[in-house]
């Protein structure tokens, strides 16, 4: 059956750190003009931070005003609004991609943050983007229904045939993390392109049961419904008390990076730059880590899942328009997906 092709920023309108010593993460909210301001409106695509917001608010006087826009609307409200003058957003976050487009646009700012001292060099290159966290991804399963003595231990033994019809994904033919995914295996994890190419024929064969996007996967391994999900980490934290483990132990994991930015026309932009140099700090990097499960660059901040401190995390890297589409129609036939 012939795929749809589908364009990234199509799929993006559809679709969806430690501080250094001495110098306080916030370091701006000493500025009289950020407090002055009094406040900072955030505009992110990114769960639960409310908490951040409000110990930003405790820790320097400025309000932390959040809204939480879907990967739906993300792009296009913040376009809207731009191109009539009205973008109320002061600071925005979302993954690279999206911050890309926005960038191109000339809707973000130049902003290097001194919070960031530590992070990866890749995450500091941008000076109009900050990258802070890395959306990754492995699999998932029930320690009440797999031993971890069955669980898969490498990616290849999510091929094997003792797990087909028990295995949970977000759809490889329109999913755009999930085919970077698989393409970042290929070119990051697996010895040679064959080998890549027959685990991939593996799991197709294992048939995979399709849902949209990766936050339907943990349901039906909590349920047992199925015994392995391809899904995040993070699901152990925000899913808790499921009894949910996550692999392969020996990495690496993959997956697309989270980003922060400044917008070019801010209403207030010195409380703007403290709440990017408060949301990049330790304080706030171990909240993300530690109540939501992120991933997080702030050098040695790790979220609570057991092991995970112990593993390589990478981004994967961002695949031009024409590389989804063309994976995307690949993937759709080998998985028979539509």
């Amino acid at each position: 059956m012939t795929q749809p092709s589908f364009d990234r920023r199509d799929f993006l309108k559809l679709a969806g750190a430690a501080a250094l010593p001495g110098l306080p993460a916030w370091a701006h909210a000493a500025d009289a003009a950020a407090r002055a301001e009094g406040k900072a409106t955030f505009f992110a695509n990114i769960t639960s931070v409310q908490p951040i917001m409000d110990a930003f608010q405790k820790a320097t006087g400025i309000q932390g005003e959040y809204s939480r826009i879907s990967s739906s609307k993300f792009i296009p409200t913040l376009l809207t609004e731009a191109a009539a003058g009205k973008l109320t957003a002061d600071v925005v976050q979302a993954p690279l991609p999206m911050l890309e487009l926005l960038k191109e646009q000339g809707i973000l700012a130049p902003y290097r943050s001194p919070a960031a001292q530590g992070y990866p060099d890749w995450a500091t290159k941008d000076e109009h983007i900050t990258l802070f966290g890395v959306e990754y991804v492995s699999y998932l399963y029930n320690t009440q229904h797999v031993q971890a003595a069955d669980a898969p231990k490498r990616y290849q033994d999510l091929g094997d045939p003792k797990w087909r019809g028990q295995i949970v994904m977000a759809n490889p033919s329109s999913h755009a993390s999930t085919i970077s995914w698989l393409v970042g295996l290929k070119e990051q994890v697996f010895a040679s392109e064959d080998e890549w190419m027959q685990f991939v024929k593996a799991l197709a064969a294992n048939q995979p049961m399709f849902v949209a996007s990766f936050g339907p996967t943990p349901a039906p391994i909590e349920s047992g419904e199925k015994r392995i999900a391809i899904s995040m980490p993070k699901y152990i934290v925000t899913k808790a008390p499921a009894p949910l483990a996550w692999g392969p132990l020996s990495g690496p994991l993959l997956g697309s990076a989270r980003a922060i930015a400044v917008t070019a026309k801010a209403p207030r932009p010195a409380a703007a730059r403290a709440l990017v140099d408060y949301w990049l700090g330790r304080e706030a990097m171990s909240l993300l880590a530690r109540d939501v499960g992120e991933y997080v660059l702030a050098p040695g901040v790790h979220p609570p899942i057991p092991g995970i401190d112990q593993v390589q995390v990478k981004p994967v890297r961002d695949l031009s328009d024409q590389e989804l589409q063309r994976w995307g129609r690949e993937f759709g036939k080998l998985f028979g997906a539509r």
